[in-house]
């Protein structure tokens, strides 16, 4: 990249059940405020605040058309660009980032949404995601799809229940050391297995729980960024890519979209070798199965040893690749807004500012964000600090 992009501040709700004592726009404001008053920017048309706003909504889960129509009062919208991005947070940010590179805008504030717990059920509201005329009419939403990938996964591979259930107890440890997460406690691989069945093989534990939160993040040019922080967070690289939508012309115990991303990002990054290059990761896996087949898919082991990896403890909080340190989808992020998440993770990672915790002498990143059903849709990102290692 010719232009450089840096993250120069972040902010995020802790993540509840139900928010139902804030509306959609203040739940924006909580975090929209708190990147104004850490970078001390306005809304300024001379050419020294924010260009223009992104924003991560959706009309089904706002239940209003335009979803973004409200939300343009909070982050500033007025006689500015604001555009939104309908798929998931980590696109968000790549999208914002693009803006930038294009040399459309020097400074854009990033925000997103969702209340999950003001719907009747996700499930009614994922079903919408596929073709009325075919899968919605066989009753599918993305926790049985989830299901059968989950169950052609383990089947390929020889992947265990008992594997899968790691992911979730180091999920729920590591969750303890965040003030955002909304689930912590001690979990055990027998909790897991003994929890009762959504969808075989997917139980109450394997899949993430409803959840409410916003989060903002505020995106500039390397001339603005050096000016307004002295921690900026570099973007390395992206990668996006796309799968069919129709589940049966996909091999759903694979994640070649996901390969495709990850591969994209590593060579815009000079990423080589994932395992050693990369020194903290944080990945969207709404259901367990997924942590161990999206680890697949971004290199950090072979094809179809995603249970191994989780078996080897690498991905542990003191291992060799931290995989999720703060407790990840799994113990409460919301739709749409979770990929930002991830990627506002690693930036308080590469800034030293994780807490309990941060991973020691992390220097780069790697967020990734999903959508779509069986993870149709990829966004990777690789961070760095001060310019990476």
């Amino acid at each position: 990249m010719t232009r450089k992009v840096a993250i120069i501040a972040v902010a995020q709700t802790k993540y509840e059940p139900s928010k139902s004592s804030q509306r959609m726009e203040e739940l924006v404001y909580e975090v929209v405020k708190q990147v104004l008053q850490e970078t001390g920017l306005k809304f300024t048309e001379d050419g020294t605040g924010i260009d223009a706003a992104v924003t991560v909504s959706d009309d089904i889960w706002d239940a209003r058309t335009i979803s973004d129509a409200p939300i343009g009062d909070v982050v500033g919208a007025h006689h500015r660009s604001e555009e939104k991005v309908a798929q998931e947070g980590a696109q968000g940010v790549f999208y914002a980032a693009a803006t930038i590179l294009s040399g459309h805008h020097d400074i854009v504030l990033l925000a997103a949404h969702c209340k999950e717990s003001q719907v009747l059920s996700r499930n009614l509201v994922t079903s919408c995601g596929f073709c009325p005329l075919f899968h919605r009419m066989l009753g599918f939403d993305y926790l049985s799809a989830a299901a059968l990938q989950a169950t052609r996964y383990m089947y390929k591979h020889d992947i265990t229940r008992e594997q899968c259930a790691k992911a979730v107890v180091k999920s729920y440890k590591n969750a303890k050391n965040n003030p955002y997460a909304q689930a912590y406690r001690d979990v055990t691989v027998e909790d897991v297995l003994n929890s009762p069945i959504l969808a075989s093989p997917i139980s109450v534990f394997d899949s993430y729980p409803v959840s409410d939160g916003a989060c903002a993040m505020i995106l500039a040019t390397e001339e603005k960024a050096k000016r307004l922080t002295n921690k900026p967070v570099w973007i390395l690289g992206m990668g996006n890519c796309y799968d069919s939508h129709y589940l049966g012309d996909r091999e759903l115990a694979d994640c070649r979209s996901l390969e495709l991303a990850a591969e994209r990002a590593y060579r815009m990054a000079s990423i080589s070798n994932p395992l050693p290059d990369i020194d903290v990761a944080e990945i969207s896996a709404h259901y367990s199965y997924q942590e161990l087949l999206w680890t697949e898919g971004l290199g950090f082991c072979h094809k179809g040893e995603g249970g191994k990896l989780i078996d080897s403890g690498k991905t542990e909080f003191r291992g060799e690749l931290p995989v999720n340190p703060s407790g990840g989808t799994l113990v409460g992020n919301p739709a749409l807004v979770s990929g930002m998440i991830r990627v506002s993770e690693i930036v308080l990672q590469l800034r030293g500012e994780a807490g309990a915790r941060q991973v020691e002498g992390a220097r780069i990143g790697l967020a990734h964000g999903t959508s779509g059903p069986c993870g149709q849709f990829h966004s990777v990102l690789i961070l760095g600090a001060d310019g990476g290692k």
